[in-house]
């Protein structure tokens, strides 16, 4: 009864309070939560399923420190670093990834915020990949400022990605080097020079479901339309190597929630997916109607290949 009560008053038109989100959580029939979420996606949003790709444009020397993070110099992690990904490699992947169909390329960068010389040139990558594709570009670099922001969206990129990672309250248990505020800052920024915003967070990283539900309330106050949900992949040498993976159960209801508090949004699967690859169906079937697709320009085409045919054998369109 209460699903089906709560279903009813987001359909029309009604928002989840944070006390309902939780009793939702609370439920023991966890099959009709996920059914009545993926009933919300598919009237609110359709049967469209988004697709988008990364490139890893800089990699390492991060000076923040995130607890879940490979990238930070804080935490001996021994991953690859490099300054800026050459142009002809980044032109290749964005073209490799138009011409699978790809909705969207984004450019990802480690570091607190990119510097001006490397905005410069990842502009330059941007104009360079307009002229040859119709993809949506999107970036993901840090705290930037609203000058560096407005060179982005002149350069053709129009989607601007800053993950909240988790609830405001939980935030300052994981990262001591910056705020939510401060992410708060650049999603306002990137809204004023006239970018759309891309917004998520991380599950799996200690926090409670109360967390989860602050967060998606908090993205629902900010009006993200893209909300990636990354689950937790511990990484050696982080002070989350030993984090315990969540239960499958824990992951799908987390997703329904979203869905229910953020029933217009794309709810993104992103990074961890390969972790919950045995639920991809379940988690599509609760609200997921989004993915980050490929990654290396030498794997690209198998897994979108992959992606395409599973999410239309679920009925969703791609185009």
């Amino acid at each position: 009864m209460l699903v089906s009560t709560l279903q009813k008053k987001v359909l029309e038109g009604g928002q989840l309070t944070r006390e309902e989100a939780i009793k939702l959580s609370e439920l023991t029939d966890k099959m009709a939560l996920y059914k009545a979420a993926g009933e919300i996606r598919d009237q609110k949003c359709g049967r469209h399923f988004d697709t988008c790709s990364i490139i890893n444009a800089r990699s390492g020397r991060c000076s923040e420190n995130c607890k879940w993070c490979a990238q930070s110099i804080v935490f001996k992690t021994h991953i690859q670093e490099y300054e800026l990904i050459d142009e002809q490699t980044c032109i290749e992947l964005a073209l490799s990834n138009a011409a699978y169909g790809v909705d969207k390329f984004s450019f990802v960068t480690s570091g607190r915020a990119l510097s001006d010389r490397n905005v410069d040139k990842i502009c330059e990558y941007a104009r360079k990949i307009k002229e040859k594709a119709d993809i949506h570009l999107c970036a993901s670099m840090g705290l930037l400022k609203k000058s560096q922001l407005q060179r982005l969206k002149e350069a053709g990129i129009l989607r601007y990605h800053c993950n909240l990672e988790t609830s405001p309250h939980y935030f300052s248990q994981l990262c001591t080097t910056h705020t939510t505020a401060d992410k708060m800052e650049t999603i306002h920024a990137a809204r004023e020079v006239g970018m759309e915003v891309c917004s998520g967070g991380i599950i799996g990283m200690g926090e409670q479901m109360e967390d989860r539900i602050d967060l998606a309330i908090t993205l629902r106050d900010l009006c993200i339309k893209s909300i990636p949900i990354n689950v937790l992949n511990p990484i050696p040498g982080t002070p989350l190597e030993k984090m315990p993976p969540l239960k499958d159960e824990e992951i799908l209801t987390t997703i329904a929630l979203f869905r229910f508090i953020n029933p217009t949004a794309f709810l993104r699967f992103a990074g961890g997916r390969m972790l919950i690859r045995h639920i991809e169906e379940e988690a599509i079937q609760a609200g997921i109607n989004a993915a980050i697709v490929g990654d290396l320009l030498t794997t690209i085409g198998s897994q979108v290949k992959e992606d395409m045919v599973k999410v239309k054998a679920l009925g969703f369109t791609t185009d």
